[in-house]
């Protein structure tokens, strides 16, 4: 499937291992800018990880944070949907791309590594770390092993390929987890705002 090693836990504090996950997400997506490897190899690991790591959030982990949280909680938790919906989204147009040499392929690696940068940042931050909190040793531990089964059963269901990729993507349309495309203009032009606001009172 690919060359990179995309790990295989089979146990372990849940928290640890989203954790490793996301440091491994990292430096995959260093491995897909650096024009001096083999890119392709890398998107295809890449894929694989986030793929797997999302489903089995979604099924497993993301159920139960919610259970034990409060109502700010289950929002971060549908939010975490949300944008594992859109990182699928901007992976899926990363690997659609028939080279890796040009300037389509780094734009598209750029905005899929913002998003997922994004993503990790505000999973640490919201769910992971009041889970430490919410979640006993054995409950971490029990979710751990879940986790990982279900991490490695996707992996080896090729769950990175561009068809299942394609099918992820179509559903989360169809259930109107993804922006609609004057969305996302007016979050561009939200964040262009943003920028030059910024902008103004570094100058000021």
């Amino acid at each position: 499937m690919t060359t990179y090693d995309v790990h295989r836990p089979v146990g372990g504090d849940v928290i640890d291992l989203i954790l490793e996950d996301h440091y491994l997400m990292e430096h995959l997506l260093r491995q897909m800018r650096d024009d001096s490897g083999d890119r392709d190899a890398a998107r295809r690991a890449f894929a694989a990880v986030h793929v797997a790591h999302a489903e089995a959030e979604e099924r497993h982990v993301y159920p139960a944070f919610r259970k034990r949280a409060e109502e700010v909680g289950r929002h971060e938790v549908e939010h975490g949907r949300e944008e594992h919906a859109e990182g699928n989204e901007a992976l899926l147009a990363v690997m659609e791309l028939k080279g890796t040499d040009t300037q389509a392929y780094e734009d598209a690696v750029e905005e899929l590594s913002n998003l997922a940068g994004h993503h990790l940042v505000e999973e640490e931050l919201t769910l992971l770390n009041p889970a430490r909190q919410d979640l006993s040793e054995k409950a971490r531990l029990e979710l751990g092993a879940v986790f990982a089964a279900e991490r490695n059963r996707q992996i080896d269901e090729d769950c990175g390929s561009l068809a299942n990729l394609r099918r992820i993507v179509a559903e989360a349309r169809k259930a109107g987890e993804l922006p609609t495309p004057q969305e996302k203009v007016d979050k561009a032009e939200e964040k262009l705002e943003e920028a030059k606001r910024e902008a103004a009172r570094s100058d000021g």
